[in-house]
This record gives structure tokens, sequence and C-alpha cells, in this order.
């Protein structure tokens, strides 16, 4: 039997210019945003904040993780213009804080590592004062995808993480794969730079899991940590087995302070690039 909803999730809808001018330079563009592709709870507020995190390489995702909302199959090309237009609407909106995320796309030879940097490099080019934030996949371990992407000189590398270890087998993620990810946000600290990851719960973990897992992404030099309720996208992904109250995500926020992360956002309705910039902004008063 499906859990019903607590009220702590009814999500308010929020409109503004700004939320039709985001809308309107992204269709005319013709650029993708996971606000849409992942059905996040937060893309009305967001984007009548000017705010939007951008979607590359289409949206059509090689892996079938079933927590996901993305489309999986087979995707298409990736645009070579996409990152002049993406770097063109940010110019546009006059967006400070850039957020660019993609699918994975295991299907390329560099799982979409230049795609990247090349649109970290365009924005840079056409909006010098802008700072961007990189929530990659996992590249499959690839130590050359992942040096594309550091000479790129995001400001911030995020790489989620998602569920404590035991909770991959229910999710369709390999074992192997949660070390890989440890390993990636590892390495982007020892290059420099400010790291970041995300957690999904409600997934059947317990207390005593997400401290594990927590201390494990704080052992390898995360920065910045998310934690957000999971919401089953389809009828066909997996239940959620617990809803937890804003108390506990907030007794969440402290223990992961506690813990060493510089700055964690914590709520039901959070997902990984919520207030990205204001998580930014507190890691870079703290000495790392």
């Amino acid at each position: 039997m499906p859990l019903s909803k607590p009220p702590w999730l009814k999500i308010r809808f929020f409109e503004s210019n700004h939320y039709s001018e985001v809308a309107s330079k992204l269709r005319n563009y013709q650029l993708l945003t996971i606000c849409v592709e992942a059905r996040c709870p937060n893309r009305s507020s967001c984007w009548s904040e000017g705010t939007a995190t951008f979607l590359i390489l289409g949206n059509r995702c090689t892996r079938q993780c079933s927590f996901c909302a993305v489309a999986k199959g087979k995707p298409l090309p990736p645009d070579p213009d996409e990152p002049r237009k993406i770097a063109e609407v940010i110019k546009l909106l006059g967006t400070r804080y850039a957020v660019i995320t993609s699918v994975t796309r295991d299907d390329l030879t560099d799982g979409g590592a230049s795609a990247f940097a090349t649109t970290v490099e365009t924005i840079h080019q056409l909006c010098p004062q802008t700072l961007v934030e990189l929530l990659i996949p996992d590249f499959q371990g690839s130590d050359k995808a992942l040096n594309v992407i550091f000479d790129s000189r995001p400001q911030v590398i995020a790489h989620n993480l998602e569920t404590p270890l035991n909770v991959y087998p229910f999710i369709n993620r390999k074992e192997e794969n949660y070390f890989c990810s440890l390993r990636i946000i590892k390495k982007a600290k020892e290059a420099g730079f400010i790291t970041k990851s995300a957690l999904i719960i409600g997934l059947g973990e317990s207390r005593e899991d997400l401290i594990k897992t927590m201390e494990d992404l704080v052992e390898a030099g995360c920065d910045l940590l998310t934690i957000g309720q999971y919401l089953q996208p389809t009828k066909q992904s997996r239940p959620v087995a617990k809803f937890y109250s804003p108390q506990e995500f907030a007794d969440l926020e402290k223990e992961a302070l506690r813990l060493g992360f510089k700055a964690v956002v914590s709520g039901p309705l959070v997902r990984s690039s919520y207030l990205a910039q204001h998580l930014f902004l507190k890691a870079s008063s703290c000495a790392i």
C-alpha cells in the first residue's frame, strides 16, 4: 500500500516575470533543464528567482536508476551548438551563478566530459563574471574524462552519491559505483575544487546508514551536501519507504555539519542544485 504524502510536501507554485523570462529563453533557444526533466518540486520558485539548472547532452539517460524521473533509452547525438546557446541565455538572464548537469552518456567515448568543458569555457568567455558549478556523472571512473573537467576550471564540482551503499541494489545501481563516486569527489578535492554531493532519502535506509554515508563523503573530501526526500516519479519506480519529517531533516543537517561538511541544505523538497549559490558562498567563507 503506497504511503500517503504528508502535508509538508505540498508544492506551492510561484510565477513572476523572472519565471516567464526563464521559460521563454529556454524555449526560444531549445534548451533543456533538469528542473523539467527530473520533475523538480522547486522549479517554479527557482525560475521565479531567475535561476535554472541546465541539462546538456539531451534528455535520455543510458542508465536505469529506478529512483530517477529522467527518461531512459537511446540518446540523440549531442548538439555542438549547445554550449553557445547556454552561454547566451546566461548572459541574457544576467545569471551570476550557473549550474550545469547532464544525463549519463555511457555511449560517448568520453562520457560527455568534453561537452561539459566546452560549456564552462564558453560561459567564461561570454560571461566572465558568472561562476559555474558542474554536477557531473561518473564517466565510468575515467581519469582522462575527469582531467578534462578539471582543466575547464569550474568553481564547484558536484557528484551525487544519492543513497547509502546498502540501497544501491534496490535502485539498479552497482555497488562498485558507490566507491567510484567517492573516488571522483576525492580526486576533485585533491585537484583544489570545492566539492559537493547529494543524498535522496526515504528509500529504505536507516539513520545509521545515512551517518555512515555522510562520514564516507567527509572522508573523501566533500565540502557541501544537500539532503532531500525521495518522491516516487512513476508507478514503475521504487515506492517511498518513509517520509521524513521537517524536524528529521533539520536533525540530519545538524549531524552533517557536526561531521565536517562546510555547508548543508536539508529539507523535504531539497534537490541537489537547490540554493546552489547560497551553499557556494558559505563554503567560500570557510577555510577550504
